[in-house]
């Protein structure tokens, strides 16, 4: 059997809407065709690529792999066709939490005002790369080293540009004795407390401590996103540690931040897929280079190892 295009624009709607009556609806077509056609290319690629077994669809761990590459065909293809709407679509650009800090709001100016015919979105994806990976975005801004693919190795044909490096910071309750403590925070202080860690999105994790100052599991607060990390600092429950990006974009009142000694400054990345992408990227690369103010010279630009 002959995949056509349509089967990846089938899969692809099916995985954006969760249901085989949201992809339809979507394809301006009826159920029975969509869910055929799902049914054609897993039985072309021998693997299951959705759960329909509950309520809402779930896509299996080979269709969130799957979903990747069908998206990234299917713009490479409509790009090819259609290289002036290409060139105006949406230019997506994800972020786990904080996007660029203090120069979030200079950069959608500028580039608003650069390029008034594309639109720059702003997405909030809650997983480590920013919606990156499984084709949601075009570009993510990210903190630290990439997650690793499959098996662990390095994820093939990304590309980044560094922007900046930004200090870490202690997010401490605000009715707590270390909101009122004189001086810098350190990992020490943090550590005679439960300490909040995002393990969905966010950079900190046990192992930032010293083996000998390291909180264990009794100690940890396990939370899925920054709302609810922030929320369980301010309750009293924890303590965390982030960037000054957080510090700027999610002021809370009931949360202190305070700069945190003797741990390294934290790279602030910009990502793209390498190849196929939308044209606009290196417009957007060179702008916020210019937003954050990199020294000439100062770039540091290649693929993610």
């Amino acid at each position: 059997m002959t995949i056509e295009l349509r089967h990846l624009r089938a899969f692809l709607a099916v995985a954006e809407e969760g249901s085989v009556t949201g992809a339809a609806a979507v394809l301006r077509t009826g159920q029975p065709a969509v869910s055929r056609t799902l049914a054609q290319l897993e039985l072309h690629l021998g693997v299951r690529l959705a759960d329909r077994s509950t309520h809402h669809l779930e896509l299996t761990p080979e269709g969130r792999a799957f979903r990747d590459r069908a998206a990234a065909a299917v713009a490479a293809v409509d790009d090819v066709l259609d290289p002036v709407r290409a060139a105006r679509r949406p230019l997506r650009l994800g972020h786990a939490w904080s996007a660029l800090g203090t120069w979030t709001t200079p950069l959608l100016r500028r580039w608003q005002e650069a390029h008034p015919d594309v639109s720059l979105e702003l997405l909030r994806v809650d997983d480590r790369s920013a919606g990156l990976l499984d084709g949601r975005v075009d570009a993510a801004l990210l903190r630290g080293p990439l997650p690793p693919g499959k098996g662990d190795r390095a994820v093939p044909g990304l590309r980044h540009a560094w922007l900046l490096d930004e200090q870490r910071v202690a997010a401490v309750p605000a009715d707590g004795p270390l909101a009122a403590q004189q001086g810098p925070l350190t990992l020490a202080d943090l550590a005679r407390r439960p300490v909040a860690v995002n393990t969905v999105s966010g950079l900190t994790t046990p192992a930032l401590w010293p083996q000998e100052l390291r909180p264990g599991p009794d100690r940890t607060i396990e939370v899925a996103n920054t709302d609810d990390w922030l929320g369980t600092i301010a309750a009293g429950r924890a303590v965390g540690a982030s960037t000054e990006a957080t510090a700027h974009m999610h002021p809370h009142p009931g949360v202190v931040y305070r700069p945190l000694a003797g741990v390294p400054r934290v790279p602030v990345l910009l990502v793209w897929r390498e190849g196929a992408g939308h044209p606009r990227l290196p417009e957007l690369a060179a702008l916020a280079r210019q937003v954050v103010r990199v020294p000439a010279g100062g770039t540091r630009e290649g693929h993610i190892r």
